[in-house]
């Protein structure tokens, strides 16, 4: 059976009314629980270190997880994060079909634990961002720009002059009890032009949300000695 007849000059406003119904209900109910994912409202509202590196984002996110593991169990896979390193722990199919090569470690490599202030952990082969906060085992805080016309990804912290973002992503570990850490993630932008906020907040956030939580999981499950699978 056929749906009721909608005239054609009725279309065009229809369509646009739906478009801002799904776009209000993303913006009200799916994105807040995309950029606070795992996290506690205390977690989510609280300073943290490293929000200097922001220090007035346009787009935050702040996403947690519970580890059945000691912070000084936790600790080493941040450590040895990033691409040529222990990877990032994430969709490893996904950042190689973008040309990433990134390759998850299952285990420490006590070759990768040497990590300093102004070290850069690279997130691809164009770049990454630097090591600006390091407080072992509590806190790690790294820092960069994006350059929009080339897209490439510099730790320095001298900005282009062109379009870009101003990223801080910093991590901080909290024991829960003697047994168990809770593992904080906040991520801090700012950008230039304003009109680049449009697609970032369209593209960036979904794509960070689903790279991160399963970054998360797969250092959660890691630290707890769980079985990792290749997806």
């Amino acid at each position: 059976m056929n749906g009721p007849h909608v005239p054609e000059r009725m279309r065009g406003p229809l369509a646009a009314l739906v478009a801002a119904g799904a776009g209000a209900a993303y913006v009200l109910a799916v994105r807040p629980r995309l950029l606070l994912w795992g996290a506690t409202t205390q977690e989510a509202a609280g300073p943290l270190a490293g929000d200097e590196f922001v220090p007035t984002p346009r787009m935050q996110s702040t996403r947690a997880v519970t580890i059945a593991a000691p912070v000084s169990g936790v600790w080493p896979w941040l450590v040895q994060m990033g691409a040529g390193r222990g990877g990032m722990y994430s969709y490893d199919w996904l950042e190689n079909a973008a040309g990433l090569g990134i390759h998850s470690a299952d285990r420490i490599h006590p070759e990768l634990q040497q990590l300093k202030v102004g070290d850069t952990v690279a997130l691809s082969p164009d770049g990454g961002l630097s090591v600006r906060l390091l407080q072992s085992p509590t806190v790690l805080g790294l820092g960069g720009t994006i350059d929009l016309r080339t897209r490439r990804m510099s730790p320095d912290g001298v900005p282009p002059a062109g379009p870009r973002v101003e990223v801080g992503w910093t991590f901080v570990l909290r024991p829960v009890g003697s047994h168990a850490s809770r593992l904080v993630s906040r991520t801090r932008y700012d950008y230039s032009p304003l009109a680049a906020g449009l697609v970032l907040r369209a593209l960036l956030e979904p794509a960070q949300f689903l790279m991160e939580r399963r970054m998360l999981l797969g250092i959660r499950n890691r630290a707890e000695g769980r079985k990792t699978r290749r997806i």
